[in-house]
């Protein structure tokens, strides 16, 4: 007698498991999502390097759509390039440990979590972000210090407010709804338009 696979045992016609059967008959979108959620559990720093770097690199090139559309300039491939380099080596390594750090420092149920967590970020982090992204690219670049030097005269203060106005309300949501493991996923697809508005800042 042909031997029948038992409940439980995972067995399914043409030895397929029935949780990938399931899988592989899913809408895209989910198949994305899970294959995402497994290398987010499995990799989870590299994972959301790579993610930062793809969005980053694609920020940069809205940015000169965007210019290209209105000023008829050709794209330039090295600015999406360098963005990528930067997202992949600091945005998602280093938002992945202070969201972490974060979480430790000030759990989500301390008193005032919100408002102090907002503290830290506003007035501790984003300055310190967002100058360590001047000086990134400026060596990318390959400028010297005086050109850092003048960027920060010219554009900082106004990107730091710039920043203040619209990752403020973009952190409540994070900190508020959005789950720890994906809080820099969030980040990272309002920094695709952020990233947009630093590359033309960075033209200036």
């Amino acid at each position: 007698m042909r031997n029948r696979a038992r409940p439980g045992t995972g067995d399914a016609p043409g030895g397929m498991s029935p949780v990938y059967s399931k899988l592989d008959s899913a809408p895209l979108s989910r198949k994305l999502l899970t294959r995402y959620l497994l290398l987010l559990r499995l990799y989870p720093v590299l994972t959301k390097a790579a993610t930062s770097a793809f969005l980053s690199a694609l920020g940069s090139l809205l940015s000169q759509l965007i210019e290209k559309t209105q000023k008829k300039r050709s794209l330039e491939w090295r600015e999406p390039l360098r963005f990528a380099a930067y997202g992949f080596l600091f945005t998602g390594p280093l938002s992945h440990y202070f969201y972490h750090y974060l979480e430790q420092l000030i759990p989500s149920e301390a008193p005032f979590a919100l408002v102090k967590r907002l503290l830290v970020d506003r007035l501790i982090v984003s300055p310190a972000f967002l100058a360590l992204f001047f000086l990134v690219m400026n060596f990318l670049e390959g400028k010297d210090i005086s050109a850092f030097s003048k960027k920060m005269k010219t554009s900082y203060w106004a990107s730091l407010k710039m920043n203040w106005k619209v990752w403020t309300p973009v952190q409540v949501i994070n900190f508020t709804y959005v789950p720890l493991q994906f809080q820099v996923l969030f980040g990272n697809l309002v920094a695709m338009l952020w990233f947009a508005y630093l590359a033309s800042v960075k033209k200036r």
